[in-house]
Order: structure tokens, then sequence, then C-alpha cells
């Protein structure tokens, strides 16, 4: 095991997963000598040339277009997007290409690619560069939504990712890249999708959360275990695919369930996660399951407006106790 932060993690698997395939390369906007925006591909292109390591115009819709176009002929190319707001741009790219590609080719197409960038809150980025996108493309059949939250995971799915032979859309938090942790040394260390990380461990409500929120949600947990509420937190890793039972196993220990999320709260994912458990576990709650998601408003540059906007701590708390105590 090494101790290494969530962007470092993030690079050394780019790298070793370059070792070991030659298909595997890297594209986007000041992917070489810059190293990305944040640092998550620094000196790659020392090593595998920019050939692997390639620099692209500032066009989000031809550089996924291009990772396409690579991915069905062969490649593995990594795409990455400064911001994951940028998705936006490159829609018919993902939607209606990259999604569809080897659904309308009876099976006999792959498109192995992976759209990789962050999003998020924490730095006053502002309404078109703080989104979380990934309700989107959840909607969609044909793309895998993974969101790490800690080095270890990054490190495991990003791995998965690259070796997968269907689009995968991989979910960074620039407020992460600089957390620590320990990461498996093994090159071939791989987290797979569709498989939930219980956190913490609980008997009277269950919290799912994702990205930011779990390392928020495990701050409350600690808080309500002084007022006697034990709580279970689960990470479901990857949204697509997504790790049912798992949860539904929690929510029949525990009766209860709150969902929380940066993205917005109308149509985001925790509403898919509520309607799952309401749908696949409703004999099994004392309480209505809670959702916590972003308040519909657009991303504020100020930083204490951005705060008021996402759900806070004291919102999970407040929440938690309310299903326990109803």
């Amino acid at each position: 095991m090494s101790t290494k932060t969530y962007a470092v993690a993030i690079r050394d698997t780019l790298a070793e997963e370059m070792r070991r395939d030659p298909a595997v390369f890297v594209m986007g906007e000041d992917v070489a000598e810059q190293g990305g925006i944040f640092g998550c591909t620094r000196d790659l292109y020392r090593e595998f040339s920019k050939d692997r390591v390639r620099n692209t115009p500032i066009s989000e819709a031809a550089l996924v277009g291009a990772g396409i176009g690579a991915a069905s002929t062969g490649m593995r190319p990594v795409v990455e997007l400064m911001y994951m707001d940028f998705t936006y741009v490159a829609m018919d790219q993902i939607l209606n290409q990259a999604a569809k590609i080897r659904y309308m080719f009876g099976g006999r197409a792959r498109v192995p690619l992976v759209i990789r960038g962050q999003q998020g809150i924490g730095r006053g980025n502002a309404g078109q560069h703080s989104q979380s996108v990934e309700a989107f493309f959840m909607h969609i059949p044909g793309i895998k939504v993974a969101m790490p939250s800690t080095p270890a995971d990054a490190a495991g799915l990003l791995r998965t990712a690259i070796r997968d032979d269907n689009p995968v859309l991989f979910i960074e938090h620039k407020a992460l890249y600089a957390v620590k942790g320990e990461v498996p040394d093994d090159p071939e260390y791989t987290v797979p999708f569709g498989s939930a990380r219980v956190v913490r461990e609980g008997r009277d409500a269950t919290v799912i959360a994702t990205h930011l929120y779990v390392d928020k949600a495990l701050r409350v947990a600690n808080t309500l275990m002084k007022e006697g509420i034990s709580v279970e937190v689960i990470d479901p890793r990857t949204l697509i695919p997504f790790d049912e039972q798992t949860i539904l196993k929690s929510v029949a220990k525990t009766h209860r369930a709150v969902v929380i999320h940066e993205a917005h709260k109308n149509a985001g994912p925790g509403a898919e996660i509520a309607a799952t458990i309401m749908e696949k576990a409703f004999d099994e709650l004392d309480a209505p399951v809670l959702r916590l998601g972003a308040k519909a408003c657009t991303l504020p540059f100020n930083l204490g407006l951005e705060n008021a906007v996402v759900p806070q701590e004291s919102e999970l708390l407040d929440a938690v106790r309310r299903v326990c105590y109803r």
C-alpha cells in the first residue's frame, strides 16, 4: 500500500494502464506539458510521448468524437474534459453515438472509451464550471457512470473503466484531488462496477452518499452516535451499474434511509435510489426515504452562496433525526 492523493492515484493508474496496453492513450486540452488542469496527466508525455498523450483543440465535441472513432477501431482512449460541465457541448457524440453504437451494430462493435474529468463545488467556479452532471447520463442506456470518493476507489474504478469494452463516464470531484489515502500497489488492482462500499456499519439508519458527501456523512454519523443513533454509511461508487442489493440489505437492517448528493435534488440520482428502495423494500421501512440535493438554483460564484445551494451537514443531521424520531 502507498499513501497517495486522489489526483496522483489517477495519474499513476493511467501510467500503469498505458504501460500494460499500448492501445491506451490520453487526449484532452493541455494534457501534455501542462498535465491537465489539475495535474492528473502530469509528465505522462515524457514517458509515453505526445503520440499517446495528445493535446487537442478547445472543442469537446471534436475530441469526444475523435475518442469514439478511436475506440470503435481498436484503441482505448481516455478523453479528459477540463470540467464535466463541458459534456453538454458533446451531448450528441456521447448520447447518440458512444452510448448506442454497440447496440445498433448488434453487439459486434465495441466502444472502450473513458470520458473523465472533474465537477462540483469548492472553488467558486460558478454556474458553468461547478455543476454535477451524473443524472443526465444515468438516463441513457449504454453508458456506465463511476463516481469515486477515495484515492483507492479512484485507482480501482479507473482501471476497471479503461479495461471495459463500453463507454464510461468517470466523474471525479475537484475538491477531492488533494485528499490522501491508502492505495494498493498492485497494478492489477480493480474495483468492480456495481459494487457499493459499506463505509461504516450501523443499525438505526442508512445514509447513501456520493463524492464529498461520503466524508460528510461519516462526520454526521460520529455526531449522531453521541445521541445514541447508529448510522450506516454507503458509497455506491458507481451509479450505472448500481448495487441495489447492498442498499436493500442495509435498509432491511436499519429500516430507515436518507440519500444525499451534490447534484440538484429535482430528478437527481437520489430520486432514483429512493424510488428503488420504496419499490423493493417498502415493507422494511419505518419512515419515508428522505433525499437531499442542491436547491433549484444555478451554482453561484460566491463561496458562501455556493454552500447555501448544496446540502450541508446540518441538513443531513436533521434528516437522519427526522427518520429516526418520526
